[in-house]
């Protein structure tokens, strides 16, 4: 079935159209531009600011003149993972889009509809003629997954409304409330090298086979992170079995919000070493395979020795340094909330370790709920840090979005869910980010909820959306404006 011909089919021919525009964090020209342009051709007032954010605005339907404008939000770039060995350029290819049964999937990338769902179902609202409504604000933030720039930058004196609804949530029925704010931490650790025996073998370690996913909304599954696990492998040759190796390099992961599901280091050894690595490989392997059976039963490490020769490899201190660095800094939860049931309070990824000319860079994206417990996992990062003689930065700081009680907007919203479904609502906190605080720090005044259809391991290559309650979620979003009065 072709995608356009899916119900809803204006919000479907809509995703169809922004799926066959590249539209990776930092690369959001392309499909800014598109936002701006169909805004006007609607005919609509239509903005673009200096950070690619695009405001399009439209009056109220009749008799919803005196309605509180309403600001319809979701951000308009995606998370851009695909599978080794894939060929498909983020910078200008389309998503090639597939159905399954009741999902739409991508083929071997993410789907995107973290957040293209959003972005589908404002324009969709904005083109209707038969959809009654209040004066409605629909804003496309930039650069929500790296860095937020976008709604951090928001000029809040574009904006008469006072209810915002962001549609980036993934689970249907549920209206969330309150998130976590958070922080990205980049070490960089320098490279020095050293002469090594040209004897030596090459020997490649890769970690394969985790699932990965969000780092806020999937961290409570506790999946293995691939970057943590190379970082144990190494300790183990180097403190458990005594292998002397030198590191050639080390890497791992793609984006800092997304728990990596690969890795690989290249060491080199001697040759009286193998056997003893090929067994302790095995070994740890095993372990690995107990500690994850539940939540990555499919871990795996995959070896291989190479012809590959090297002149020099890092220093006994360099590897040290990143091996306590992996060892030692907070991975994973930190602390759960004793207030709400399930909720993690606050935790940190370790989401890539990739290699520049001069330096190992470790990129740690940081969430909590509370900014007091942010604080104490940034400084004993940067303690750590310090011991360790390695430079630590703090970007891209936002703000936890705090629970507002007596919410007319969240009252609208729960009885406009029991009036569509007959069931009641789930009212949620949740540990991934969303925009919602920089927006009500930059709009005064207004509340926010968020909503969203089911979506299902996002920021992987298995990402999909579910289209019936894709549809559902649209007749629950159209009602609730047809209830803002």
């Amino acid at each position: 079935m072709k995608v356009e011909n899916l119900n809803p089919q204006l919000v479907f021919k809509y995703f169809g159209e922004i799926s066959q525009i590249p539209r990776g964090s930092g690369n959001e020209k392309g499909i800014s531009d598109y936002l701006v342009n169909e805004g006007k051709r609607l005919g609509l007032e239509s903005i673009q600011d200096e950070n690619l954010n695009v405001i399009i605005k439209k009056d109220a339907t009749p008799g919803y003149e005196n309605s509180p404008v309403v600001i319809l939000q979701g951000h308009m770039d995606m998370v851009c993972e695909k599978n080794k060995g894939t060929e498909h350029d983020f910078e200008k290819d389309p998503i090639k889009l597939r159905v399954e049964g009741d999902y739409l999937y991508a083929t071997d990338t993410t789907l995107g509809a973290d957040n293209g769902i959003a972005v589908a179902m404002g324009l969709a609202i904005l083109a209707s003629n038969d959809i009654p409504h209040p004066a409605l604000e629909v804003v496309f933030t930039a650069d929500e997954e790296e860095s937020m720039i976008g709604a951090m930058t928001l000029n809040g004196d574009l904006f008469k409304g006072t209810y915002i609804i962001n549609i980036d949530s993934e689970e249907e029925g549920t209206i969330t409330v309150s998130c976590a704010g958070g922080v990205t931490a980049v070490v960089t650790l320098d490279k020095e090298f050293k002469s090594v025996d040209s004897d030596k073998i090459a020997y490649t370690i890769d970690v394969k086979g985790l699932q990965g996913g969000h780092s806020g909304m999937e961290i409570d599954k506790q999946r293995a992170n691939s970057n943590i696990l190379m970082g144990r492998i190494l300790n183990h040759l180097l403190n458990n079995a005594n292998v002397d190796f030198d590191l050639v390099s080390v890497s791992g992961g793609a984006k800092n919000n997304a728990i990596p599901r690969e890795a690989e280091a290249t060491i080199l050894i001697n040759q009286k070493d193998l056997v003893i690595v090929e067994e302790e490989i095995k070994n740890i392997l095993s372990i690995f395979k107990n500690e994850f059976k539940t939540s990555d039963p499919e871990v795996n490490i995959l070896t291989h020795t190479s012809e590959s020769s090297y002149e020099k490899a890092l220093t006994n201190e360099v590897r040290d340094k990143y091996i306590a660095l992996t060892n030692l800094m907070p991975a994973g939860i930190q602390t759960m909330s004793m207030d709400i049931k399930g909720l993690v309070e606050s935790s940190t990824n370790l989401g890539v370790v990739h290699n520049n000319e001069d330096a190992i860079v470790f990129e740690f994206a940081t969430r909590s709920s509370v900014k007091s417990l942010k604080d104490v996992i940034n400084t004993k990062m940067t303690l750590l840090c310090n011991l360790l003689g390695v430079k630590l930065e703090l970007e891209d700081d936002y703000p936890e979005w705090e629970y507002a009680k007596d919410s007319k907007l969240e009252e609208i919203c729960v009885n406009t869910y029991e009036e569509v479904t007959g069931k009641k609502p789930v009212i949620s906190a949740i540990h991934a980010g969303l925009e919602c605080g920089l927006l009500l720090d930059a709009i005064k005044g207004a509340q926010a909820i968020s909503i969203g259809p089911n979506l299902y391991d996002v920021h992987t290559p298995n990402e999909h959306l579910d289209i019936p309650s894709t549809q559902r979620t649209w007749e629950y979003l159209t009602a609730i404006l047809k209830n803002i009065k």
